[in-house]
C-alpha cells in the first residue's frame, strides 16, 4: 500500500487537479481503509491500484456532491476544477493501468513557489508516505513546526499556478526528497524495526524513473549508486533476534553483491565525466567500504580524503560526524574527538544521539572510563528502538569487561 498510495494520489491529482490536493488526499486514505478492511477477506484485486484510483475517485465525488448540497454553493475546493470534471465518472481500472503518476506527483511536490524544507516535506508525505513525525526527525525539528509546515506547502500547491516544469531547477529538490525517503527506510528514525525496506525500495525505485526521466545527469546517477551500495548491506544489518550489527561487525558474505555490482558500475562510470557533486561523493565512500573484503581492509585515508572534497558542498552535520570517524579511523581517536567539537556548537545536532554515541566510541578507544556513561546518554536521546537497545547492551559490556579486570 505504501507503494500503491502514491501512485493512486498522483492519478487522482492529475485527473482532477491540483487544487484538490487534500480532498485527494483525504479520499486516497479512504479508499486505503477500506482496502486494508476488504482486500485480506476477499483477496487483492487484480488491478490494485486501479481498485484504489476508483475508490478513491468515488470518496471524492461523493464528498463534492455532499457538500455542494450542504452548503447551497460551491465551496473553495470544487471552484479550483470545473464541476463537470468534479462530478464526472471516476477513472476506472483498465484506464489507469500503465500509468505511473508517482514522478509527476514528485513534481508537483516540489513547486517552485515552496521553500526547499517545504517541498521535501510535502513530497515526503505524499509520495514518501511517512508520519509527520518521521519527517520532523529527519529535518532536526520539532513535530508541530513540521506539521505546519507541511499545512502551509498543501495551501500553496492548492492555491498557486503551476508554471512549466523545468527539469534542471527542480531537479535538486526531488533528489533529496528521494535520498531522505531513502534513508527513513535505512534506518527508522522511530518504532521497533530499524529499517523499513519498503520504503528504501521504493524511493531506489523513483530514483530509478529520475535518472530514466534525465539520463545525462550526474548527480541523480550519484544518488542511485549511493542507494544501491548502501542498501546492499541491509541483509547483515541485523542479527537474528534483529538487534543492530554495527558496519565492521557485519557478515559481509551476507551483503548483496548484485546490488554492489551495479553500483560500483554505475558510479565509476559516472565520475570520469568531471561534475563531481555530494551524492556522487557519497557513492564513491560507500563504494570503498563494500569493496573491502573486511573492516580491517577498509581504505580511511581514501574515505577521509573524499570527506575532505565533500565537506566543501555545504555545512551539513552528518556529514562532519562521519568525517569524525574517518579522521578518528586515520590519525586516532583524540583527533577524532576534536572534530567533534563544531557539532558540539551546532544547535542543530547537540543533543542528536548519533553524537553522542560516537563520542563514546572514541572514549572507548582512548580507554576513557566515562564511555558507558556517554553510550547510555547517546541510548536515552535515541528515538529508534534497536537503536536503543544496541547502546544500551554496549554500555553494559563495556561495564561488565571494566569489572571483569578490576577483580582479575
Amino acid at each position: 500500500m505504501r507503494e500503491l498510495a502514491p501512485q493512486a494520489l498522483g492519478a487522482l491529482v492529475r485527473r482532477y487537479g491540483r487544487g484538490q490536493f487534500d480532498a485527494c488526499e483525504d479520499a486516497v486514505q479512504e479508499a486505503l481503509l477500506a482496502a486494508a478492511t476488504q482486500w485480506p477477506a476477499e483477496g487483492v484485486p487484480e488491478n490494485p491500484r486501479g481498485w484504489l484510483v476508483t475508490v478513491a475517485g468515488r470518496r471524492l465525488a461523493d464528498a463534492v456532491r455532499s457538500e455542494s448540497a450542504r452548503r447551497r454553493r460551491e465551496d473553495a475546493l470544487a471552484l479550483a476544477t470545473p464541476q463537470s470534471a468534479l462530478l464526472s465518472p471516476p477513472p476506472d481500472a483498465a484506464s489507469t493501468a500503465g500509468r505511473d503518476d508517482s514522478l509527476d506527483l514528485l513534481f508537483l511536490c516540489c513547486h517552485p513557489d515552496l521553500s526547499a524544507p517545504s517541498r521535501i516535506a510535502l513530497t515526503l508525505r505524499a509520495v514518501g508516505g511517512l508520519t509527520t513525525a518521521q519527517i520532523a526527525a529527519a529535518f532536526l525539528v520539532p513535530e508541530s513546526t513540521m506539521a505546519q509546515r507541511i499545512s502551509r506547502a498543501k495551501q500553496t500547491v492548492r492555491t498557486a499556478g503551476l508554471p512549466a516544469r523545468r527539469l534542471s531547477e527542480r531537479l535538486a529538490d526531488v533528489r533529496q526528497v528521494l535520498y531522505l525517503i531513502f534513508n527513513e527506510g535505512y534506518t527508522a528514525s522511530n518504532g521497533d524495526d530499524l529499517t523499513a525496506p519498503e520504503l528504501s525500495g521504493e524511493a531506489i525505485r523513483l530514483t530509478r524513473l529520475l535518472l530514466r526521466l534525465a539520463p545525462e545527469d550526474a548527480e541523480t546517477a550519484g544518488l542511485l549508486a549511493l542507494m544501491l551500495l548502501t542498501d546492499a548491506r541491509r541483509p547483515a544489518r541485523t542479527g537474528a533476534g534483529g538487534e543492530l550489527v554495527t558496519l565492521a561487525e557485519q557478515d559481509r558474505s551476507r551483503w548483496n553483491s548484485s546490488l554492489i555490482e551495479e553500483g560500483v558500475e554505475l558510479i565509476s562510470r559516472t565520475l570520469p565525466r568531471g561534475q563531481v557533486g555530494p551524492y556522487q561523493l557519497q557513492a564513491a565512500i560507500a563504494a570503498v567500504h563494500d569493496e573491502a573484503p573486511d573492516a580491517e581492509s577498509t581504505d580511511w585515508p581514501q574515505i577521509l580524503a573524499l570527506y575532505d572534497l565533500l565537506v566543501r558542498f555545504g555545512d551539513n552535520p552528518f556529514i562532519t560526524l562521519n568525517r569524525a570517524v574517518a579522521l578518528a579511523m586515520v590519525e586516532g581517536p583524540q583527533a577524532g574527538l576534536a572534530a567533534l567539537a563544531p557539532l558540539e556548537a551546532d544547535k542543530r545536532f547537540s543533543r542528536h544521539h548519533r553524537l553522542f554515541a560516537t563520542r563514546a566510541h572514541f572514549l572507548e578507544l582512548l580507554g576513557d572510563p566515562a564511555a558507558p556513561d556517554v553510550y547510555r546518554e547517546a541510548a536515552r536521546r535515541a528515538t529508534s528502538a534497536p537503536e536503543r537497545r544496541h547502546l544500551t547492551e554496549h554500555a553494559r559490556r563495556l561495564e561488565a569487561g571494566a569489572t571483569h579486570r578490576r577483580n582479575a
